[in-house]
């Protein structure tokens, strides 16, 4: 592989997971009207498709990678719910937990997309690739160790987490969800270890609607590596560019990661039937250059897109297009016909209430978490 090169993990299994005509709900009702599941491989595959009729995706090193092991999956995963999974997968339909329904089949795509996690954070953090990009389906963010939740069958960040700190191929990594819906799966998965923060920037009350806030800072040993910030819906473009260049990025730079993981859902776009933000492809392309810019300081670069939610299919593909052009530093573009409309709706820029709620969280965060970087591995801040 290219050291300077961006990687883009993908395969086509990822899109032949079926959830069944559930639609916008969990399950299906007798009068629900069938039809196709939000979480389709249609917004996946257009992205990918974009990237091809773009010709963007010439200038990545694009990787097929094999499916996750058993042994890896473990590293997260109870053995008692992979059984689970695997028997259930063989005879028939279900649900692995909560809002997780699976068919025949849909095992071997969540394996799979683990299995890009998992090539994508090895290959940055042992130096073959400088960024990465997996577009990963299932997404894998509220996947829990004994359980599936909100379309998650597998916690593919945890699972590609933990196997790179087991290798020794990095030590302190800081995961970065900007998905509209609360990072459940990371945070319970490194709740108790100090060398790996997790920061979730959510919509509040939304999904699960019993984790996610701020007061939740992490475990025993680990206190202040869990940063939650549970923004109001109706925020815009003012809000997430206040929440992250005040309090985001200064706390990854604290915690001094030897790699940067994003967890990169795009169901806070403005087109999203799940969420009830206002961002546009410029916001989440800000956002990327943003982190990129700060991976560049403090850890030779490393930063690793992992894809997880977003249900426009038509607006999704035209987000990931412009993470993924910036991720690159690459000067193909696609137009967005909707960008500059969205931008300038009522109430993009920063309330007064949004400025107050994120100022309180950056004074109670200092006031209890902030410390000066560690001197040395194992050090707390």
């Amino acid at each position: 592989m290219n050291r300077a090169a961006t990687g883009f993990f993908w395969h086509e299994r990822c899109f032949w997971h079926d959830q069944g005509a559930i639609g916008v709900f969990s399950a299906p009702g007798e009068f629900l009207q069938p039809q196709p599941a939000s979480e389709s491989p249609e917004s996946k595959r257009r992205l990918k498709n974009l990237l091809e009729a773009s010709g963007l995706i010439d200038e990545l090193a694009v990787g097929k990678p094999p499916p996750a092991s058993r042994e890896d999956l473990q590293r997260f995963h109870t053995p008692r719910y992979l059984d689970a999974l695997e028997l259930g997968d063989r005879t028939g339909e279900g649900d692995a937990g909560e809002c997780a329904p699976y068919r025949p089949g849909s095992l071997a795509a969540a394996s799979q997309a683990a299995g890009l996690a998992v090539a994508a954070i090895e290959a940055v953090a042992t130096g073959a690739l400088a960024n990465a990009y997996a577009l990963c389906r299932p997404p894998g963010h509220h996947a829990e160790a004994d359980r599936g939740r909100g379309f998650c069958l597998l916690g593919n960040i945890p699972v590609a987490v933990m196997r790179a700190r087991a290798l020794g191929q990095v030590g302190r990594v800081a995961i970065l969800d900007w998905d509209v819906h609360h990072g459940n799966g990371q945070q319970e998965a490194f709740w108790h270890t100090p060398e790996v923060l997790t920061i979730s920037v959510h919509q509040a009350g939304n999904y699960p609607l019993e984790t996610g806030a701020f007061e939740e800072q992490g475990g025993a040993g680990a206190l202040g590596t869990d940063l939650n910030l549970p923004l109001p819906p109706g925020c815009g473009i003012g809000a997430y560019e206040y929440a992250m260049d005040t309090l985001v990025l200064p706390a990854i730079e604290a915690f001094a990661p030897e790699l940067i993981v994003v967890a990169c859902g795009y169901d806070a776009c403005a087109k999203d039937p799940l969420g009830k933000m206002l961002l546009n492809s410029a916001t989440f392309a800000a956002m990327t250059a943003r982190v990129k810019a700060l991976a560049e300081r403090i850890c030779q670069g490393r930063l690793v897109m992992v894809h997880e939610g977003g249900y426009s299919e038509g607006y999704v593909p035209l987000c990931g297009h412009a993470v993924i052009q910036t991720l690159a530093g690459s000067r193909i573009t696609v137009p967005d016909p909707q960008n500059d409309e969205i931008a300038a709706w009522g109430y993009q820029a920063l309330q007064l209430h949004q400025q107050a709620l994120i100022d309180g969280w950056r004074e109670h965060w200092q006031a209890a978490c902030w410390r000066s970087p560690p001197h040395h591995e194992g050090e707390r801040r």
